[in-house]
């Protein structure tokens, strides 16, 4: 038998015997690249494999299944594929003859006195069982011992198309044991004994190769923790690494300072606002760098909390900045504090990628990504509020935190702004380095948004009231899922409505006439472009926009009172919430209205429409969001800095991420940095996995 080709953990899936181009590219889609992917795909479900026989109990024209000895085997052909690979199993009461047809990568496979197990139809040749192109599998020790014929423990893997749970079992089964002497525990011995969990290497052998349902069980378990732990031990690092490492100016806020800026707001503040302004003056005025999320649902009034903060700056004679994740978003803060600064001394400054000149030594600075590039020549900047948090990734932040300013090396405090309300079990993973606040309470004249879920029936009904709200001189949104014309329908895949033929429709059959001026706006226009169509929307130049979904976070339209989502079925929880709250955001007495329009065909879409039509509080959407769709695929694109999960289940091992969340604090609070000799395989692996994730680069 010839020997194998090393391979390690770090071994790239490509270089493996057997893996084709294309199966490589399609283990990619699994998100597998490396040996160390592969063990870490772990199976989705077990399945008990059917009942063996002995070969002389097998039936002909039946699907049977048997296990026994290679007695003899060989390859009758060429040297190139063409030809036969053909194999005589035996036991104790017979023996059963295999051919696989054009199959010679099975000479490197199937080898005399291995045990295989197969299972295909049985046709008789001469008094003697056969099988062609069987099912097989090359048995291990612990397999060939099992007490019960058919009671073997099947993994079965989630898979891409073309590439079958079987080939991933058995390319695992081939891996496993050539590696497993590289799996080793990073987690500290009494940890792991205190907690009752197996070794790594017996949790990885446990989870692919299970001799029962318990074992399995106590792999996956084992194995989630490991994530959990990694994910709160970085947390905690880059928590211990802030408050250790890092300093920031302290900023002087008294009474008349803090009246000073509430003054300069156009409405009282509410008693949620207030207690969140408290907590930023608490944190501005220490030396230790802010480092906080403010969540508030569409609408709650963050943007003034924001301009709190940065006032504190400036009051201290520092700078303040504020980065948003568009040019038209960045554009609408500027013209908002602008207004509630007027007549005041201080200079603002837009800088965003068109900007032609760049003030660095504004007192506040208003803009884009482009703040990053030029962070470096703002030697006095004291506050940076980062909004829509969601939309930048860690690295972002991090690059903020390496950022020295010219005073002693401090470094910005920091406040990260978010109208997606996070879920509790989220707030300790993704943004548990943060201290959080929440808004709950909406500013004064804030009316409820009226929400409708009717079926595609009533549609004549609702475009003819939204001409009727449009006449009246307000402004409406319709949002649909696709920017063209689809194909033809079928009875599984109806024709969905698409930006052009919905301006089309609107303009000929609602509005013909009628002098309403619509407008289409979706992802494949250039930005500047979609900025444009939305200024002038926002100005009232056209009375209906026509849009997909890239108006989910965007600029505020206090005339738009009415919003219509065609096939909202398709739309996520969270996602339809942050749609609607383009509406609503007037001040006058006019309802506003949000009309689901909807044909659910599945239990998660009929629940998503119940819960929208239900609630208008997003901190309860997003809770349910998370239930009905757990932590793989709450964010519908993966977020930037969502960390890579691979075996925890969220929110179902809540429990388990606890324990995690103890035991990392625990390790950071005696080695805050993993600098301990028993603590670098652990900080190894931590950084391995999730450094990048993270935003650990500057910690690290």
């Amino acid at each position: 038998m010839p020997d194998a080709p090393a391979i390690n953990l770090h071994t790239l899936i490509g270089e493996l015997p057997r893996i084709t181009g294309r199966r490589a590219k399609l283990l990619h889609r699994l998100e597998i690249e490396s040996v160390s992917d592969l063990l870490r795909h772990i199976p989705a479900r077990y399945e008990f494999e059917e009942a063996e026989s002995t070969i002389d109990k097998l039936l002909p024209g039946v699907i049977g299944s048997a296990r026994g000895e290679v007695a003899a085997c060989r390859w009758v052909g060429g040297y190139g594929k063409k030809g036969r690979f053909e194999a005589t199993l035996v036991d104790d009461t017979g023996r059963l003859h295999l051919t696989w047809f054009n199959a010679r990568y099975l000479i490197d496979r199937i080898h005399a006195g291995d045990t295989l197990r197969v299972q295909g139809k049985v046709k008789m040749f001469l008094n003697n069982p056969q099988m062609a192109n069987p099912r097989f599998e090359v048995l291990s020790e612990e397999q060939e011992e099992a007490a019960e014929r058919g009671q073997y423990l099947r993994p079965i893997y989630p898979t891409t198309e073309g590439l079958p749970s079987r080939f991933i079992e058995q390319l695992i089964a081939d891996v496993l044991p050539r590696v497993a002497g590289e799996l080793v525990d990073p987690l500290p011995a009494k940890l792991v004994k205190h907690h009752e969990m197996p070794a790594l290497a017996e949790a990885f052998r446990m989870a692919h190769r299970p001799g029962d349902e318990d074992e399995a069980a106590a792999a996956r378990r084992r194995l989630a923790y490991n994530e959990f732990l990694l994910l709160q031990l970085g947390i905690a690092m880059k928590r211990a690494f802030v408050h250790r490492k890092l300093h920031a100016p302290a900023l002087k806020i008294n009474e008349a300072i803090d009246q000073h800026i509430v003054d300069r707001f156009p409405f009282k503040l509410t008693a949620g606002q207030r207690q969140v302004i408290n907590e930023i003056a608490a944190d501005l005025g220490r030396d230790r760098p802010m480092n906080r999320l403010l969540q508030g649902d569409v609408g709650s009034g963050k943007t003034v909390i924001a301009l709190y903060a940065m006032l504190a700056a400036v009051a201290s004679r520092k700078q303040a900045a504020l980065m948003a994740p568009t040019q038209l978003l960045a554009e609408q803060h500027y013209l908002s504090i602008g207004r509630m600064l007027e007549g005041s001394r201080l200079s603002i400054e837009l800088m965003t990628s068109s900007s032609s000149e760049r003030r660095h030594d504004a007192d506040l600075i208003v803009g884009t990504q482009a703040i990053l590039s030029e962070i470096e020549a703002m030697k006095n900047l004291a506050v940076i509020v980062i909004d829509e948090q969601h939309r930048f990734g860690v690295m972002q932040r991090a690059a903020f935190r390496s950022f020295r300013g010219q005073e002693k090396g401090l470094v910005p405090h920091h406040l990260v702004m978010t109208a997606t309300p996070i879920p509790r079990t989220l707030g300790l993973t993704i943004f548990g380095d943060l201290d959080v606040s929440t808004l709950r309470d909406m500013p004064p004249g804030r009316t409820p948004i009226i929400n409708r879920v009717v079926g595609p029936e009533k549609a004549d009904e609702v475009y003819r009231y939204l001409r009727q709200r449009v006449e009246r001189g307000e402004q409406a949104y319709v949002v649909v899922p696709a920017i063209d014309a689809p194909g033809s329908a079928s009875e599984s895949a109806p024709v969905l409505r698409s930006v052009a033929e919905h301006v089309k429709l609107l303009q000929n059959k609602y509005f013909r006439g009628q002098g309403l001026r619509v407008a289409a706006m979706h992802g494949r226009l250039k930005a500047e472009t979609r900025e444009k169509i939305m200024a002038r929307f926002r100005a009232g130049e056209f009375h209906v926009l026509v849009s997909t979904t890239v108006i989910e976070v965007g600029v505020d339209v206090p005339n738009a009172t009415l919003m219509v989502i065609e096939h909202a079925e398709r739309f996520g929880l969270a996602q339809l919430h942050q749609l609607r709250g383009r509406v609503g955001r007037n001040a006058d007495n006019r309802r506003s209205l949000c009309v689901f329009i909807a044909s659910p065909t599945t239990e998660s879409a009929e629940q998503r429409l119940k819960a929208i039509a239900s609630t208008g509080d997003g901190f309860k959407i997003a809770e349910q969001d998370f239930e009905i769709r757990g932590m793989g695929e709450f964010f519908g694109t993966r977020q930037a800095g969502t960390p890579p999960l691979r075996i925890g289940k969220l929110p179902e091992q809540m429990d388990l991420l606890l324990l995690a969340r103890r035991d990392a604090q625990q390790l950071i609070e005696a080695d805050p940095a993993l600098n301990d000799n028993s603590h670098q395989l652990l900080r190894k692996v931590l950084m391995h996995q999730f450094g990048q994730a993270l935003g650990l680069i500057d910690v690290g």
